[in-house]
């Protein structure tokens, strides 16, 4: 068994509007030293094996929009 962690972020070339929200608000609270703000997803799983690209299947079919979002996989037994 290993444990599978995926972080799904939106493309660089995609705007994102959470990310600019969160980070009004954060300039709002008075932290103005925060810039390029993006917001993502994250997956932790336990799999069977260390199948790279068995996760890397689950990550294209259905956690990550391969159109709009990255994805990047950390394994570890």
């Amino acid at each position: 068994m290993a444990t599978a962690r995926v972080i799904i972020t939106l493309k660089k070339t995609i705007m994102d509007a959470q990310g600019q929200t969160v980070e009004k608000a954060l300039h709002n609270l008075g932290y103005t030293g925060v810039s390029n703000l993006r917001i993502g997803k994250y997956v932790e799983m336990t799999v069977e094996g260390r199948d790279q690209e068995r996760v890397e299947e689950m990550c294209r079919k259905l956690l990550a929009n391969p159109i709009i979002e990255d994805f990047r996989i950390e394994l570890e037994e």
